[in-house]
C-alpha cells in the first residue's frame, strides 16, 4: 500500500485523483505546445519518478515552451541556463561574494545563489560547455546539493534537471561523458510534428494573444506523489525481466546475444534496471493503476536505454543506432508468463 495508515479504498483514491490530475496537466499543455505527445508523457513520467531527463531534437521544436509551461501548471520555479564555451561551475552553482555592513563597516562573504536553486533547470545545449561545468551538475543531479569553498547548500524541492542537446551542430561541442549521461533516466528524442499539427502550432503562435495556462499542482503535492510512486509494487518476475533486459545489453555477459557481442562497446549499468523499474511505476500511476506490467517495462525500454546501449565502430560502419538494438533486445529477452 503507499501509506501505513491508508487502506487499499484509499490508495485507489490517491491513484485515480493523480490520473484526473495528469488529465488537467496534459489539458493545460495542449493550451501552450501542440502534438509531441511521446515527449510530454516522458517528461511528466520523470517528473513524477524524481528523475531527470535529457532531450535531443533540433532548434525551434518547443523544447523551452513544454518545460516552462509544465514549470508553470505544476507551480514550479523555472530555471533556464544556456550552456556556453565559456560557461563556469561557479555560474550555474553560485560563487562567495565580499559584501560590506553599512552599519558596521565589516566586510564578510555571502554566498550568492547560482541559477541551480530553481526547481525546474533547463540546462540548455548542454553539450556546448566544457566537461568541467558539465561535471558541475553532478553533485546537483544525485545528491540535490552544491558544494561551494566547501559548503553544502540544499537545493529546493522538487528538483529536476532537463538538458537538450542540438544533434545537427557538432563543431564547438563536448560530448556529454557517459557517466552523466546515465545520471538522466530518460533520453527523448524530440522531432518535427507532422503537417496539420504544424500548420495549428503556426496559427497559435501568430496570434495577438498568448494562452493562460491554469495552474493544477503544487512542489507539495508533486513530492507526495513521488512517494506514492516509489510505494508502488512490483512483483518479482517483473524486476527479474528489468534486470535481464539490462543485464543483456552487456557485451561482457555470457548470456548476451550474438548482435550485442557484435555491435555494442558498453551496455547498460544496473541503474539502467532500478530506472526501468521506476518509470514503469510512474507510467502505471499516471495511468490509474497501482501495479506494474510488461507493457509498463516494455513502454519505458527505448528512453532508459538508448543514451546507455554505447555502440562500437562495427556498428556505425552499418549504420546500426542504439535504437535499433534496443528494439532487438525486447525481441531477444522473453517477458514473463502473460497476465503479468
Amino acid at each position: 500500500m503507499a501509506n501505513a495508515n491508508l487502506n487499499d479504498a484509499e490508495v485507489k483514491a490517491l491513484v485515480e485523483r493523480l490520473r484526473q490530475s495528469k488529465a488537467k496537466i496534459l489539458a493545460e499543455i495542449r493550451k501552450a505546445v501542440i502534438g509531441q505527445e511521446q515527449v510530454v508523457d516522458e517528461v511528466l513520467m520523470s517528473f513524477f519518478a524524481g528523475a531527470h531527463c535529457l532531450i535531443t531534437g533540433v532548434p525551434g521544436l518547443a523544447k523551452t515552451l513544454l518545460i516552462k509551461s509544465i514549470g508553470e501548471i505544476l507551480d514550479l520555479q523555472f530555471r533556464r541556463i544556456q550552456f556556453t564555451p565559456d560557461l563556469m561551475p561557479s555560474d550555474i552553482t553560485g560563487t562567495e561574494v565580499l559584501e560590506e555592513d553599512k552599519a558596521t563597516k565589516q566586510r564578510a562573504l555571502r554566498f550568492k545563489q547560482g541559477p541551480l536553486f530553481g526547481n525546474i533547470i533547463l540546462a540548455d545545449e548542454i553539450n556546448r560547455t566544457p566537461p568541467k561545468t558539465q561535471a558541475a551538475l553532478l553533485e546537483a543531479m544525485q545528491e540535490h546539493q552544491v558544494t561551494v569553498a566547501g559548503v553544502t547548500y540544499k537545493l529546493p524541492e522538487p528538483f529536476f534537471v532537463l538538458a537538450t542537446q542540438n544533434p545537427i551542430e557538432q563543431e564547438g561541442t563536448y560530448a556529454l561523458p557517459q557517466i552523466q549521461q546515465d545520471r538522466f533516466m530518460f533520453s527523448s528524442i524530440i522531432g518535427h510534428l507532422p503537417r496539420d499539427q504544424e500548420v495549428a502550432v503556426i496559427e497559435q503562435t501568430t496570434r495577438a494573444a498568448t494562452p493562460k495556462l491554469e495552474r493544477v499542482m503544487t512542489g507539495e503535492e508533486l513530492l507526495h506523489y513521488q512517494r506514492i510512486v516509489r510505494e508502488v509494487p512490483v512483483v518479482e518476475p517483473i524486476v527479474r525481466y528489468a534486470v535481464q533486459i539490462a543485464a543483456a545489453s552487456r557485451p561482457t555477459e555470457k548470456s548476451a546475444p550474438d548482435f550485442v557481442r557484435d555491435y555494442v562497446a558498453w551496455g547498460a549499468s544496473s541503474r539502467a534496471s532500478i530506472y526501468l523499474v521506476l518509470a514503469a511505476k510512474a507510467r502505471a500511476v499516471l495511468d490509474g493503476r497501482f501495479h506494474v506490467s510488461v507493457k509498463d517495462i516494455q513502454a519505458v525500454a527505448m528512453p532508459v536505454l538508448r543514451h546507455r546501449v554505447v555502440t562500437n565502430f562495427r556498428a556505425e560502419s552499418a549504420r546500426i543506432k542504439s535504437e535499433d538494438l534496443v528494439k532487438k533486445l525486447l525481441d531477444y529477452v522473453k517477458p514473463p508468463a502473460s497476465g503479468l
